[in-house]
């Protein structure tokens, strides 16, 4: 009986013979190999990415808006509506927020004349039209009250502005972002120098900022001398009150790292003057209650603004959206490794047949000499899973090489073990599979007739 060592050592020195065929042959299984790493590594490093992205973003945070366009039902609903539908000028209907069905404290909301007064009224010395929808603190109080399972409430206007100070020697474009007291509860912020800020100094419209980390590196070179300098907004010197850790994105898709933050009366006041738009941001008590809530906020807004329509999203979706992006970008990318390998597998296979051509005579002497078909099978299939490994080997040191390569033009990468065993397995199987079928024809030659060819 033909031992398994044997056929090994037949099937290591035909390899050793021929190691420019057998490169040749690797190079498909080298190419996908590297490929699989490769393409596991920048799947990992874009999920990495979403993660880093969204860590300081709470998963029951609701984001509303004003939307571009006007809720057609709500003002014919304002208007009286159109003849046969019920009007709900009396007030809206009790919800789980407990708000009475005569409409909110203070009444005279019903009716399409009294969302123009409401937002007109609201609107103080905005540069924004007569009647133009603009939410605001009052906004952010009805909220509180008439919407149940919400644990904050705040409000934020943001938008590109001037600043000036620290090593800079002109002015730059930054992110000014208002915001109440509240907000860094709300976006879990943390500062790594001083504090945030406190109910006073949005009371007292206070010249007062807080900075993220690379902002501040990039103005003053150093975070850590951003504390307690001031910094020029719209030509108005601020006092860095705080620098923040480095965070990531949060609620409403601001990026603390590149942004300042100053109190939400003198934003409105001294920065935008009404000419940005504001951003509520609440806080559901519960990842359970989030639909509820947004239904609610809804309602209470459409109460305010008849004829207004509203952008209400939640982070748990946006989390959701750019998980499910990044997974599939590494399913994409996965395939195309997949078929890496499969090309790979086609030159295994013709090469391995051009091989049992040019070995008829060797296969005839074998069986000669009492292999068996089931020996001679072993002899290539094993052959072809060998040059497999090596090309599987080969493959993800390449990666090894490549990875900083990748690294350096900005794409993350994440490498792992579970990458180099796929690689590795992926490589044996397609090695077997294909070189299945000619080991299957060499097996069945005929040894007189593989004889009489040599």
């Amino acid at each position: 009986m033909i031992r398994f060592g044997e056929i090994l050592r037949l099937v290591w020195i035909n390899i050793m013979e021929n190691k420019a065929k057998m490169m040749l042959t690797s190079l498909g299984i080298i190419v996908g190999a590297a490929t699989i790493v490769l393409v596991i590594a920048v799947g990992r490093g874009g999920q990495a990415d979403v993660a880093d992205q969204f860590k300081n973003l709470n998963a029951g945070a609701i984001d509303v808006s004003v939307g571009d366009g006007v809720d057609m039902d709500a003002m014919f609903a304002g208007m009286g509506g159109f003849p046969g539908m019920p009007n709900f000028s009396g007030g809206m209907p009790n919800f789980s927020g407990g708000m009475p069905s005569g409409g909110m404290p203070g009444g005279g909301m019903s009716g399409g004349g009294s969302s123009g007064s409401r937002s007109g009224s609201r609107s103080g010395g905005s540069t924004r039209r007569p009647g133009e929808v603009e939410l605001d603190m009052e906004d952010v109080e009805d909220i509180k009250t008439f919407v149940s399972g919400i644990d904050e409430v705040t409000i934020l206007e943001s938008g590109d502005t001037t600043v000036y100070g620290g090593v800079l020697e002109e002015e730059m474009e930054a992110t000014v972002v208002g915001v109440l007291d509240n907000y860094d509860a709300v976006s879990n912020l943390t500062t790594l120098y001083g504090r945030f800020f406190e109910a006073e100094d949005n009371d007292e419209t206070a010249y007062v900022a807080v900075i993220g980390y690379s902002l501040a590196e990039e103005i003053f070179e150093y975070a850590a001398y951003a504390y307690g300098d001031y910094l020029a907004i719209e030509g108005k010197n601020y006092e860095i009150i705080g620098v923040l850790n480095t965070m990531g994105s949060v609620s409403s898709g601001i990026s603390p790292d590149t942004a300042v933050y100053i109190p939400y009366n003198t934003a409105v006041k001294h920065v935008f003057g009404g000419e940005e738009s504001p951003t509520i941001t609440a806080i559901a008590s519960s990842v359970g209650n989030v639909d509820q809530a947004m239904t609610d906020i809804e309602a209470v807004l459409t109460e305010n603004y008849p004829s207004a329509s509203f952008d209400i999203t939640d982070a748990g979706s946006a989390m959701e959206a750019a998980t499910s992006s990044a997974n599939t970008l590494a399913s994409l990318l996965l395939a195309v490794a997949t078929i890496v390998f499969i090309v790979g597998g086609i030159g295994i296979m013709n090469v391995m047949f051009v091989t049992v051509q040019e070995r008829t005579g060797e296969i005839g002497i074998l069986k000669a000499m009492g292999f068996s078909r089931r020996a001679i099978l072993m002899e290539f299939v094993m052959e072809a899973a060998l040059i497999s490994v090596i090309g599987g080997v080969l493959g993800v040191g390449l990666s090894f090489a490549l990875i900083p390569v990748l690294e350096w033009t900005g794409t993350r990468m994440e490498n792992s073990v579970w990458g180099w065993v796929l690689a590795l397995v992926f490589a044996v199987v397609t090695g077997t599979v294909f070189g299945f079928y000619p080991a299957w024809k060499a097996s069945r030659l005929n040894p007189i007739e593989a004889l009489n060819q040599e």
